[in-house]
């Protein structure tokens, strides 16, 4: 896998949606985060050829590998025949051979556990891709259909005057920051606000009823109180 290929999966998988938004606010954001998500597949299509050609290289040096074994297995035969028959010349040309076999084989396990780890990120590469793709496809979908809903309120309102929809722009980005940065939406937000709020209401509640109560029976610990 080429270093190219690699720092392009992982600038798509560290990039973020959001911080592509940021940069394209006045611009067509749904054609932009679609573009985004056809480059991902392009990035997908690369990594895939890539990993075609490292499990094809893998095959063939598994192959050679099962090769040499195998004739050094039938070196080892032919020697002790050549051996049991007096010809040592043969047994020693033998020999040379399976040492060249030997010399080769730790290279052939080495190249294959390269190949192997290559599979295994460029497997682990398409996964990470592929869930980033899902991921974008699905803040497309949310993008469309907060737009959806932003375009049935604003219907509710006809004839909204210029300043109103710039309004309403610079509203929504806020929203679009706010969520980034709190981790939750303002509808989140203002429910967890008013829940606050009544929580306050409510130990309010309680204290006062705790002030009445003290303030009841001081009274009626004092000579000539009484309580109301």
């Amino acid at each position: 896998m080429t270093e190219t290929l690699k720092d392009r999966v992982q600038r798509v998988i560290a990039g973020g949606l959001h911080a592509l938004l940021d940069k394209i606010e006045d611009a067509a954001p749904e054609a932009m985060m679609e573009q985004s998500v056809r480059e991902v597949d392009s990035v997908i299509d690369e990594v895939r050829a890539e990993l075609g050609k490292v499990t094809a290289n893998r095959h063939l040096a598994q192959t050679q590998h099962s090769s040499l074994n195998a004739s050094h297995q039938k070196l080892s035969e032919d020697i002790e025949h050549a051996l049991q028959h007096g010809r040592e010349d043969l047994a020693k040309t033998a020999i040379g051979r399976q040492m060249d076999i030997e010399a080769q084989l730790p290279v052939l396990e080495t190249t294959l556990a390269d190949y192997g780890r290559q599979e295994q990120d460029l497997n682990g590469y398409v996964h990470a891709l592929l869930a980033k793709k899902r991921e974008m496809q699905q803040a497309i979908d949310q993008y469309r259909a907060s737009r959806a809903q932003a375009a049935t309120v604003s219907g509710a309102v006809p004839g909204a005057s210029p300043a109103q929809a710039k309004l309403d722009k610079a509203s929504n980005a806020f929203d679009r920051v706010f969520a980034r940065n709190t981790g939750m939406t303002p509808s989140a937000m203002q429910a967890t606000l008013q829940q606050t709020a009544q929580l306050k209401e409510l130990d309010d509640m309680r204290r006062n009823s705790e002030v009445e109560r003290r303030l009841q029976a001081m009274k009626g610990a004092v000579p000539g109180q009484k309580g109301s």
